[in-house]
């Protein structure tokens, strides 16, 4: 079973459903990749997707380093439009938390509704990304990306290999991206 598309979760999110935000900083919270989250297992894929048993989608690494398709496109989507805040390879900055670890330890869901509609936390604010298609677009790519991170699955700058663009996701960006 598939997850929910980013702009389908805008749309459900856009009707003021509720979806819970903890006030705890997940960026704060160290991840122990051995310990505390080995690794989750790719329970299926599909065209190029990978996704744990409960339909999230999560990253696929090969032995040689090789990233799926979604990781590499959520590096270059990253690098495009969160970097400026959070800092390069999702590792923070003077400005903005480490996100890495946030992708860890937030529910899919709740990582999906605070891009989508920001948030205000004391002195951090995380502005709205639910109207920007070069966020939305790609929101599950940026995801991927920032679990593997905070995982330690990718090391940090572009990954050197890649596995090629499934038909399947180009057709997906190319109706999203209009």
């Amino acid at each position: 079973m598939r997850t929910a598309s980013p702009i389908l979760v805008a749309a459900i999110l856009a009707l003021g459903l509720p979806v819970m935000v903890s006030a705890q900083s997940w960026s704060d919270q160290p991840v122990d990749p051995a310990k505390d989250h080995p690794q989750v297992p790719v329970a299926y894929d599909e065209d190029g997707r990978y996704y744990t048993d409960d339909d999230i989608p999560t990253y696929n690494v090969d032995e040689d380093g090789t990233v799926d398709w979604l990781t590499f496109s959520g590096f270059r989507r990253y690098h495009s439009e969160c970097h400026v805040c959070h800092g390069p390879d999702g590792e923070g900055s003077t400005y903005a938390p480490k996100i890495k670890n946030s992708a860890v330890h937030m529910d899919y869901y709740d990582f999906v509704s605070v891009v989508v509609n920001g948030r205000a936390n004391g002195n951090s604010v995380m502005p709205h990304f639910g109207d920007n298609a070069n966020v939305m677009c790609y929101l599950d790519d940026i995801y991927v990306y920032l679990k593997a991170r905070g995982m330690d699955a990718v090391p940090r700058g572009r990954p050197a290999k890649k596995q090629a663009k499934s038909d399947v996701i180009a057709e997906t960006e190319n109706a999203c991206m209009g």
